[in-house]
């Protein structure tokens, strides 16, 4: 049974991948994330007036979209992420880190490990999406894409959903206890 529902998501994100391009994307995250316990998120919404760059239904929809798939639940109630974005109509330079490939740095979870800023030149039409660790009220993970050949038309909805799969694409974390089907007991409180 295993098997089949590890095929079945499998052929699943497969299918997912199909119909859209894939946009340069660069992320960066905190050493303090617990990426392999988190199970709930919710949307951050603007607080006071609107403001349009963080508010975008095709966005939302597809950030939700792509976290259920991960296996994550939405909740209203204490959710363990809140995921924000950001659109960026004029070009920027933005602040980076190198740093080594995710899943090799929670395999080792060196906290002796460096962040080393790198600055990055962004195209006009920049989504950047961003994952808060409730508990510990910080950022623990963002990405950022753009077009190479000019920015994310934010008019088009096609461009919108591509552009959040594509981010979302780098961050790998199953939902804690979704792919072995149950929440371990010690972590029930995270």
């Amino acid at each position: 049974m295993k098997k089949l529902c590890l095929y079945f998501l499998f052929i699943l994100f497969l299918s997912s991948c199909f119909g859209y391009k894939e946009l340069p994307v660069e992320y960066d995250y905190s050493y303090h994330g617990n990426f392999k316990r988190y199970r709930t998120f919710n949307i951050m919404k603007p607080i006071g007036l609107l403001d349009t760059t963080m508010s975008n239904e095709v966005i939302e929809k597809s950030i939700i979209s792509r976290m259920k798939f991960l296996g994550y639940k939405l909740s209203d109630t204490k959710p363990h992420l809140i995921v924000s974005f950001k659109m960026f109509s004029d070009s920027l330079k933005f602040n980076g880190y190198n740093q080594p490939e995710i899943e090799d740095w929670v395999k080792s979870q060196r906290l002796d490990t460096d962040y080393n800023p790198k600055k990055l030149d962004m195209s006009s039409g920049t989504l950047l999406i961003q994952l808060y660790d409730r508990r510990q009220n910080r950022s623990i993970w963002q990405g950022y894409a753009t077009t190479l050949y000019g920015g994310i038309d934010f008019n088009n909805q096609r461009h919108l959903r591509n552009a959040v799969i594509s981010i979302l694409d780098k961050y790998r974390f199953w939902a804690e206890g979704f792919v072995e089907g149950q929440v371990p007991k010690e972590s029930a409180e995270l």
